[in-house]
């Protein structure tokens, strides 16, 4: 009797050892365990990045931390941590916390436009992804890339068409690069490249003169009328005369560097630069600009006119006026003259 007492006892302790792990367990891994009010947070856990990393982004996040190493040490997180962008739900308890971050890489949208050169490109990324700007420029002009895929270091900022796209925060930069490289693949489908053939154009040189377009209008519904100058001039063997392309000319230049050039002069005219078109015939080695898709539209479908020449539109600014004559073109020239000398614009 006495030892089936002793026995009771035991298995009376037993089952309440059983309750308090068991408790403890349940806690560990079923209790709501967050403790920011908005409804979501985010944690971005860098490529090669350990435990310690992680558990620093989290303890601002959880109430309690002890419970949390301890199921991530059994379920043996501590030792194959993820990289990427990992969303943590409020009330959310530890085992869905782990089961998150580990296997729950949410993508982001990264989106770009109006960038001037491949060095503000990688700058602009770099603030959205991962990698840096230093990695993301040397993948963008790796050469042997650039030379397999059709391109030069005057062209390859053509490859990246402004839009958003869906990445990984956690996408290397040759990731980004290669995933550039095969949206504007699909851009140029049959469609558009039979168009850029039929204006005796490569797609390289179409986004040439998108960019040259796009400088001169940003104004989508004026932007097939200017495009079509431009294809006019290059048709007759015109020198395009374009500002923008002296502007960067005139920006590759020491004497430049930090200036901006509100009033384009005769000396700009006279700059030594494959990129001065009033100097020389035919289109610039490479864009000037990152054109907008709208411009790019514009040059595969311009406007069919007989202007060769255009000016601001002082009646309505960011607009132009279309001249067919040099005689037309001249008086609208003129009053856009005066208009930058009564408001003080010189340079």
């Amino acid at each position: 009797m006495y030892i089936k007492k002793i026995l009771w006892a035991i298995a009376l302790i037993g089952l309440v050892i059983f309750g308090v792990i068991a408790y403890y367990i349940y806690g560990a891994m079923f209790q709501p365990n967050t403790k920011f009010t908005t409804d979501e947070a985010y944690i971005y856990v860098p490529t090669g990045a350990n435990y310690t990393q992680v558990r620093n982004q989290l303890e601002p996040l959880l109430d309690d931390m002890d419970s949390f190493d301890a199921l991530a040490s059994q379920k043996k997180y501590t030792s194959n941590v993820k990289a990427g962008r990992f969303m943590i739900s409020k009330g959310m308890n530890n085992n869905d916390i782990i089961n998150s971050i580990r296997s729950k890489n949410l993508p982001i949208k990264v989106s770009f436009n109006n960038q001037h050169n491949l060095e503000d490109l990688a700058g602009r990324i770099s603030k959205q992804i991962e990698a840096d700007s230093l990695s993301l420029l040397e993948a963008m002009t790796d050469e042997d890339f650039l030379s397999e895929n059709g391109f030069n270091d005057a062209t390859a900022l053509g490859m990246y068409l402004p839009n958003s796209y869906e990445f990984f925060w956690n996408t290397t930069a040759k990731g980004f690069r290669d995933k550039m490289l095969k949206e504007y693949k699909s851009y140029w489908n049959a469609s558009r490249k039979a168009k850029a053939k039929a204006l005796n154009l490569t797609p390289n040189e179409v986004m040439t003169v998108a960019s040259i377009v796009y400088e001169e209008s940003k104004k989508k519904d004026e932007q097939p009328r200017v495009a079509g100058v431009y294809l006019n001039r290059l048709r007759i063997g015109m020198k395009l005369d374009a500002d923008p392309t002296l502007k960067f000319a005139a920006y590759q230049l020491p004497k430049y560097k930090n200036t901006v050039i509100r009033r384009v002069l005769n000396v700009h005219k006279e700059i030594d630069s494959p990129y001065n078109t009033y100097k020389n015939a035919g289109l610039p080695p490479g864009l000037i600009a990152m054109p907008d898709l709208s411009a790019i539209e514009a040059v595969l479908n311009p406007e069919k006119h007989d202007y060769y020449y255009f000016a601001v539109d002082v009646n309505r600014l960011g607009y132009h006026k279309f001249a067919k004559s040099l005689a037309q073109h001249n008086v609208n020239a003129r009053a856009y003259q005066r208009y930058l000398s009564s408001q003080g614009i010189n340079r």
